[in-house]
């Protein structure tokens, strides 16, 4: 099934049975990506009297109790509301759920303290003149390993003040990115990149949103795509999600 899209001046064709999910699931147990020392995604059973939601234990359906965080437990969505002091809700913020994005490859710089991080000349150097709508970062190296990474206590790369400027001079909407942060892991409560994606309290951009914990495969090459960003109807600041890529020939 092909689909045509007219978006700003240009057509795009993508194919629509060639669908490339780029996201985490969430999965029971510790062998799963986990960040910001939450516990370990809990599916389990419901017990009523004698009755229990398992089938393979007696019952008649399988009917389960879930507990997760949505920051630290797989891929999510999340929008302003992760850093205000306002409730907002990404299930009411988002309202699109296609967009023309780029997917880009970059290798973070070791930085003077040991840090690693993403710099405003990385992403100069390999978005060009292209102006998308999402960028979806995908750090190198890139090991499967990613998909059950342990990121807590382990300071991973992060991007740059300047490149977040930068990100935000493109006029990105929504920015997804492989890490659990585009903040450093402890950096006194600061969130800096947060506040400067959303340009929060100054001049808020509701509508932003950034998408983290994904993860790109090596054999997607970098380029333009038809991006579906789906979530959960959480109201709340962050949500699972479910970003789908389609390659597209313009």
């Amino acid at each position: 099934m092909f689909v045509v899209i007219n978006h700003k001046g240009k057509s795009y064709k993508a194919d629509l049975d060639k669908p490339i999910d780029i996201s985490i699931p969430l999965r029971a147990g510790e062998k799963s990506v986990n960040a910001w020392n939450v516990p370990p995604v809990k599916i389990v059973p419901v017990h009523v009297g004698d009755w229990v939601g398992e089938v393979s234990l007696g019952g008649s359906v399988n009917f389960r109790n879930i507990a997760f965080n949505p920051h630290g437990n797989g891929t999510h969505t999340e929008c302003v509301g992760h850093i205000s002091k306002e409730n907002y809700s990404i299930n009411q913020i988002l309202k699109k759920f296609f967009f023309i994005a780029e997917v880009i490859s970059i290798l973070p710089d070791e930085l003077a303290n040991g840090d690693y991080a993403i710099t405003a000349e990385h992403i100069q150097n390999v978005v060009g003149d292209k102006r998308p709508e999402a960028l979806i970062i995908r750090t190198v190296s890139n090991p499967p390993s990613k998909i059950d990474m342990q990121y807590s206590g382990t300071n991973p790369p992060y991007i740059s003040e300047d490149a977040m400027r930068f990100i935000v001079a493109l006029g990105i909407d929504h920015l997804l990115i492989d890490l659990p942060s585009v903040d450093k892991e402890k950096d006194e409560g600061k969130v800096a990149c947060h506040h400067i994606f959303w340009d929060y309290p100054n001049n808020t951009q509701v509508h932003k949103t950034i998408t983290e914990l994904i993860y790109v495969p090596n054999d997607i090459l970098d380029g333009t795509y038809l991006l579906n960003l789906q979530i959960a109807s959480f109201e709340n600041d962050a949500t699972p999600s479910k970003p789908v890529l389609y390659k597209v020939v313009m």
